[in-house]
């Protein structure tokens, strides 16, 4: 009776930290949705460029991608119970701060703080799940429901926003993230107990100043080099910076005794396939949301709401298919889930290429259902697979670093398709404005307006009699950029998915068998996977223990 209570106690806990892991990682990718179909509310409220826009997005993911890696070693020296507490308090702080902007540069400092806050939930929520549920094939469930709230927190994220700018201003889009914070941090104190990884491991903060300069300064000179010249000194100064320092990331982790990401998770060819469809997915899928919400509202002309309404399309089929997916991984090879997926995603973006100003929900809402049925198969098996990869002991710095390889690309995504949507968009408009009867000065005018502060600020010009034409020139001009950003998505998704299908495949475990005896075999950490891709996750990846 005594066993059986203790194991009843022992399921609940564990669920309940599977809740808490669940509410976390909805807490961290709330602000993402939400906030991408506030932008054009933001744009007209704030009156800012396209790079300043593009700045509001980057502001969150930027530290997130640069500070998850730290954070994931946060949590396995000090504690990781207290890192998931510090993300939820940075992440109601950073939302109260920009719930109270009145101008784009406390937004930023907002969006910083939020993404911090995420930076630290992300990697400990699925360190919370590998501690609690250590055997890995049990885990790939438990992972999957971990995949569903992230997704669900992009699902509701364009609801909330088209009811809150419905009826108030936009800032209000960020007070949902406050009481469920605090919420979770309230539950989370009596609830949680607090785990470290148990193989000493310590700050390693050369890898994280250069890590950190490394992925700002890149971003930096990719939005400011659309914005303005990839030629210009300052944009050559920031992409130097970022390669530099990320060369230096790469040395001062093969000499780290203590690394913040051991290079060696990186022979196992299936954690680095994963991380790299994380990267070029993001890239591709988030600088989409960027861009299609800029569609939606700038060229359709519709409300928060209704762009919400579209956009929610995709993370709910992303969840319908995606809740099937967990439970098909000892099925289905994960090789094949991914693969499938990121080739529906591809085939949606490309058909998207035909959209105008007056193409119908309908028409729409199938592509954007196939995009989404897409990102659901990719989304748990990668994650799995990531932490699958790697032996147990290193399942925190494998979440951290696939999540890490998705917000760079989350990151890169705004900054890259908005550089080419405003690009061509701008070297469109001359022609448009001609087509819709606009020409002489008053063409020029324009030009230089949206050269200078983005097609938004054409909008705060005296247009006069000709304002729907010039409306109409901008509309098209922006469908021509946006049809350039999905050509490029697609060829990035399609790039992933050749990535998926050279990488993630099954005889990686035979390949090791011979350098290993099968008594070293048997020396594998407790907890650290076996078998091959297809079944459950890849197997221990190769030369992983230093020599």
């Amino acid at each position: 009776m005594n066993v059986t209570t203790a194991a009843s106690g022992s399921t609940d806990r564990r669920a309940a930290i599977v809740a808490m892991a669940c509410l976390g990682v909805f807490v961290a990718y709330l602000p993402i949705t939400t906030v991408a179909v506030s932008l054009p509310a933001i744009q007209r409220a704030l009156n800012t460029s396209t790079a300043q826009l593009s700045w509001v997005q980057d502001a969150f993911v930027l530290p997130m991608a640069a500070f998850i890696l730290t954070a994931g070693v946060f949590g396995d020296v000090h504690g990781r119970k207290k890192v998931f507490q510090a993300g939820l308090f940075l992440s109601a702080v950073g939302a109260l701060v920009a719930l109270c902007a009145h101008n784009i540069q406390t937004l930023w400092a907002g969006q910083a703080l939020a993404g911090l806050g995420s930076a630290a939930l992300l990697p400990t929520t699925l360190a919370l799940i590998s501690h609690a549920v250590p055997d890995f094939r049990e885990r790939g469930k438990f992972i999957g429901m971990w995949a569903m709230a992230l997704l669900a927190a992009l699902a509701v994220g364009p609801v909330i926003a088209g009811v809150v700018l419905d009826h108030y201003s936009w800032r209000w889009i960020y007070l949902l993230s406050i009481p469920l914070s605090l919420l979770a941090l309230a539950v989370a104190a009596p609830l949680l107990t607090d785990s470290r990884a148990p193989h000493g491991r310590k700050l390693d903060w050369p890898g994280q100043i250069t890590a950190a300069v490394g992925v700002t300064a890149l971003v930096y000179g990719v939005i400011e080099g659309g914005a303005d010249s990839f030629t210009s000194a300052k944009v050559v100064a920031a992409l130097a910076l970022g390669i530099i320092a990320l060369v230096a990331f790469v040395v001062a982790e093969r000499r780290s005794a203590s690394p913040m990401l051991d290079l060696a998770v990186f022979r196992s060819a299936a954690f680095t396939a994963t991380a790299l469809i994380a990267l070029i997915t993001f890239l591709g899928l988030i600088g989409f949301f960027f861009v299609l919400s800029l569609y939606f509202g700038m060229v359709q002309q519709l409300g928060t709401l209704e762009a919400g309404a579209r956009l929610l399309l995709v993370p709910v089929a992303a969840i319908v298919a995606g809740a099937p997916a967990g439970r098909l991984m000892h099925r289905v090879p994960a090789r094949r889930m991914i693969t499938v997926g990121l080739l529906l995603i591809a085939g949606s973006l490309l058909a998207m290429t035909n959209l105008d100003a007056g193409t119908s929900y309908g028409s729409i809402a199938w592509r954007l259902i196939v995009l989404g049925v897409g990102l659901g198969l990719v989304t748990t098996p990668m994650t799995a697979t990531a932490v699958a990869a790697v032996p147990h002991h290193l399942a925190g710095m494998a979440s951290a670093a696939n999540n890490a390889f998705r917000q760079v690309g989350g990151a890169l995504g705004p900054a890259v398709l908005g550089a080419l949507l405003s690009t061509r968009a701008v070297h469109a408009l001359p022609g448009h404005l001609a087509d819709a009867g606009v020409t002489g000065s008053q063409a020029h005018a324009i030009v230089a307006t949206a050269k200078e502060g983005g097609l938004g600020a054409v909008a705060g010009m005296n247009l006069g009699s000709k304002a729907g034409q010039v409306y109409a020139a901008l509309g098209d001009s922006l469908i021509d950029g946006m049809r350039l950003c999905l050509i490029v998505a697609a060829g990035l998704v399609l790039v992933a998915a050749v990535c998926g299908v050279t990488l993630l495949r099954r005889p990686q475990q035979a390949a090791a068998a011979p350098a290993r005896g099968a008594g070293e075999a048997q020396q594998a950490p407790m907890g650290a996977p076996t078998g091959n891709v297809g079944a459950a996750g890849p197997a221990e990846p190769l030369g992983h223990r230093r020599a």
